[in-house]
């Protein structure tokens, strides 16, 4: 029972440390050797880099799509970090 329970726990472990798409939610492979990962700096109310960043991995689908500067544009305003930038758009 413990060798399924370390099996299980470890293979837990392996599937969170895979990346997924900040866009899409999807898993980014191994072989997306398209896909980017993008760290944008926090600042502090004078424009001073405070050492945090916020990060968002877009897959090699999103990059071809051209929806790439359209999805980082929706993340940014969902975390606060932009104002009346993006806009649904039905």
């Amino acid at each position: 029972m413990t060798l399924t329970k370390n099996i299980l726990s470890l293979f837990l472990l392996w599937f969170l440390q895979k990346t997924f798409s900040s866009a899409t939610n999807r898993l980014i492979g191994a072989k997306d050797h398209a896909s980017v990962q993008i760290n944008i700096g926090d600042v502090d109310e004078n424009g001073r880099y405070t050492g945090a960043f916020t990060t968002y991995a877009l897959s090699g689908y999103v990059r071809a799509q051209s929806e790439a500067d359209d999805s980082i544009n929706r993340l940014a305003t969902k975390d606060g970090l932009l104002s009346m930038v993006w806009s649904y758009q039905k």
